[in-house]
Order: structure tokens, then sequence, then C-alpha cells
């Protein structure tokens, strides 16, 4: 073998060694990325304060072992998981022939935290919190399951109204 094809083995198969680290990483994630519960509208910048740094290690594992087919694999990956905030960022890098080896996720994730970019999980749910009919305060995450309830109770009082006075009674006089 002369040089270049010696070049393009070992080349092929580091490409290979990180796509399947990178699939098998990210499958094993997917139920604690699902549970970083990232705001659907968060930026890039908020987004990747939210993810670990073993996330942004495996994005660019994949994006190095596709290279140029990572566009469409890593926009849908990111979208099932909840992180639409970088999807546009590992669309357009991955466009960009030959981009692949640089790590700009991890350069990302520490730059972001150095220069304190976007707002910190902590910052975002204090910027959210808002008043609900009740008058009690709930964050829109934090208390989710209390946000459920009281969508369950309100849609149960606005059906119980919506019915007739008759049926009304009787099923006032079930529960006694």
């Amino acid at each position: 073998m002369d040089g270049w094809e010696q070049f393009f083995l070992i080349l092929g198969l580091a490409m290979v060694t990180c796509l399947v680290i990178s699939l098998a990483g990210l499958f094993l994630m997917v139920k604690r990325i699902r549970e970083l519960r990232v705001p659907p509208d968060a930026d890039f910048f908020t987004t990747m304060r939210f993810i670990p740094l073993l996330l942004a290690v495996l994005l660019d594992l994949l994006d190095f072992g596709l290279d140029v087919f990572a566009a469409p694999i890593s926009w849908i990956i990111l979208d099932r998981m909840g992180l639409k905030g970088l999807r546009n960022k590992a669309a357009i890098e991955a466009f960009i022939p030959f981009t692949g080896p640089i790590p700009t996720f991890i350069i990302s994730w520490f730059v972001v935290r150095i220069l304190n970019l976007g707002m910190s999980p902590e910052e975002y749910y204090a910027a959210t919190t808002r008043r609900v009919p009740s008058q009690r305060l709930m964050s829109s995450y934090d208390d989710y399951d209390d946000d459920f309830e009281y969508e369950r109770r309100r849609e149960a009082a606005t059906l119980q109204r919506r019915t007739s006075p008759q049926r009304r009674a009787q099923s006032n006089n079930k529960r006694y």
C-alpha cells in the first residue's frame, strides 16, 4: 500500500469507530437527555448550558463519523431529543466539508460556560415563573405535575358546568 491508501484506510476506520461510539452513546443517553427539560424556545447558548459535556462529545463524534451526511441525521436526533436550539448549528457545520475533525460542539460548550453566554437552567426557570389563575406561584418546568393536576381539575370543572343541572345533581349524589 502506498501512503494515500493507508491514510484513507486509517481515516475510514476512525470515522466508522467514531460513528459507532456516538450512536451507541446517544442511544444510551436518550433517557437522560429527555429528562433535562430543555425549554423548547431556548436559543443555542441556553441549550448549550443545559446539556452535559458528554453529549457535546458524542455530537462531535457523530459529525466526524458522517462528515457531510451528518446534517439530516443530527437534525433528526436533536429534534427527537428536544434539543431544537442545537439543530441549526449542527446542520450548518455538517454542510461545511472537512469540519468534522474540529470539535465545535466541545469548543462551544466550554466557550458558553467561560463567557457566561445564554441562561443557566436556574436563571431560565427563574425568568419563566408565572402566576396561574389559582394565584399560586409556579415554575413552567419544576412543578409540571402540579400544572397537569391543575389543568385536569380545570377541565373537569368546565365539563361539569357544561352538563345539565339534572346530571350535575346525579353526579353530586354519587360522591357522597
